[in-house]
């Protein structure tokens, strides 16, 4: 499991290479604290807000959610971070990523384009159990009508789907439809008829 170390931050409090942060849970009070720049970084490019670290510090060991990152506006670096801790043994619900993985046959000889219909899936888990993204194997759209649905997805030990219907579509294929240039233009000549009159009875009145 990832982990951070934290230490107690006073109200108004800054510190140079420190993050400033806070933790809080159903049985956590609100508490403030720093957290290193460079260090939270890393472990955020890999856990994501799906994934659960351990905060150390205090003599406290505690698992947590990352669970809002605020930005600052100019440089988009990373100013604050929120910290749901999680009851020890407690079910969460969270929205896991989807990531695409594989090559689709409909796509690279049939010509058709592959569509992502969802990018997040809904579960429920354990917390040391909750996946930080869940596999969705393209291979498996093979013809231009297949399609991948929630059910076919392999979701892991624990992890159950959350308010979620199993028959949703995760991917399917679209064909470009070819526009037919054969076919004759037809147009309303009355209505030509008319514009063009109309518009010599107003040059007549200019006159």
């Amino acid at each position: 499991m990832l982990s951070l170390n934290f230490t107690p931050r006073n109200k108004g409090e800054e510190k140079e290479g420190m993050l400033k942060a806070i933790f809080y849970g159903a049985k956590a009070g609100s508490t403030s604290i720093f957290i290193n720049a460079i260090d939270f970084k890393k472990v955020y490019r890999e856990a994501g807000e799906s994934s659960v670290i351990e905060l150390v510090g205090e003599g406290k060991k505690l698992q947590a959610l990352i669970q809002e990152v605020s930005y600052e506006a100019v440089k988009n670096t990373p100013i604050h971070v929120d910290f749901y801790v999680i009851e020890k043994g407690a079910k969460i619900d969270a929205h896991v990523p989807l990531e695409f993985i594989g090559e689709s046959e409909a796509v690279k000889s049939l010509g058709g384009t592959l569509v992502k219909v969802m990018h997040e899936l809904n579960v429920e888990a354990d917390a040391t159990n909750l996946p930080h993204s869940i596999n969705v194997d393209i291979s498996a759209l093979s013809t231009l009508d297949s399609v991948i649905r929630v059910q076919d997805l392999v979701l892991g030990k624990g992890v159950e789907l959350y308010h979620v219907d199993g028959d949703e579509i995760i991917a399917s294929i679209a064909v470009a439809k070819e526009e037919d240039l054969s076919a004759p233009i037809e147009a309303d000549i009355s209505t030509i008829e008319v514009a063009e009159k109309g518009k010599k009875e107003d040059e007549a009145t200019e006159e």
